[in-house]
């Protein structure tokens, strides 16, 4: 983050690349992902994700970096490090918009074909009854992310933003931005795309599915597929550990906020990320 006192302009990373180098947002933004570990393609027809059958590929709101105070803002409410947020923003994989005139934040990827929202004040969106709205149209089966994984060789595939977000937060914390990548499944009753399962083949994936029999269930399945198509698999279990207040940890989101003592005896939380 930047301020310069003179103007009184503010803004990220990519803001402060974009005005120093000239280039548009949406250059800089491609260019700052690369120096940030990242790599964006023109990919071949036959690469880009596809689904056979008639459903088109959505057309979704602009979406925004997000600002200053829209990280610190999003970091509070998710007790998430600043410095995840911003990582998962220069990936790509985090953008801003205002939805039902509400300040929201948006997970998607570069292949714009599947999104989800969830509003800044961390709110029921009315009209679906959720806190979490996948966008009209979006593929649901799409695991966002992983065409952004493609020159990890490990992958953190996680349930739901919060987690995808906290994900980014333990790569900060561990210091596996070069070797490790976040990919999200929006809801444990999805299957992975099957044009997408080819992408994992010979990746190191660890899943973090929530503690609950839908979670459970989710990891069973995605293990199975990942399994067929040469993935090594494994699954952390966030069992028996508690937060600071006393609740169980149930997700990687909860595992931010993951009592001391517990910290210090389970190794398990030592190295997170696979």
């Amino acid at each position: 983050m930047w301020n310069d006192f003179a103007t009184g302009e503010a803004g990220d990373a990519v803001d402060f690349f974009q005005r120093a180098s000239g280039l548009s947002q949406k250059d800089a933004c491609r260019k700052y992902i690369e120096l940030a570990g990242g790599r964006i393609t023109t990919a071949p027809r036959a690469a880009r994700p596809r689904r056979s059958g008639a459903k088109p590929k959505p057309v979704f709101p602009d979406f925004h970096t997000g600002t200053a105070a829209d990280i610190q803002h999003l970091a509070s409410l998710r007790n998430i490090g600043r410095e995840g947020l911003e990582f998962a923003s220069a990936r790509g994989l985090l953008w801003f918009a205002t939805l039902k005139n509400c300040p929201a934040w948006i997970v998607t990827d570069s292949a714009r074909v599947n999104a989800q929202a969830r509003r800044m004040d961390g709110q029921t969106w009315e009209h679906v009854g959720a806190k979490a709205w996948t966008l009209p149209g979006a593929w649901g089966s799409w695991p966002i992310g992983i065409m952004e994984s493609k020159n990890f060789p490990a992958i953190a595939l996680c349930e739901g933003g919060p987690d995808l977000l906290a994900a980014f937060h333990f790569t900060f914390c561990e210091d596996c931005e070069t070797s490790s990548s976040s990919v999200v499944m929006l809801g444990a009753s999805n299957q992975i795309q099957t044009d997408a399962l080819p992408m994992f083949t010979g990746k190191r994936v660890r899943i973090f599915g929530h503690d609950d029999e839908a979670g459970r269930g989710a990891v069973e399945r995605w293990a199975a597929q990942l399994a067929s198509v040469g993935a090594d698999v494994d699954a952390f279990s966030f069992a028996g550990l508690r937060q600071v207040d006393g609740k169980p940890v149930n997700d990687l989101n909860d595992c931010t906020s993951v009592h001391a003592d517990d910290f210090e005896s389970e190794r398990s939380l030592w190295g997170v990320m696979p």
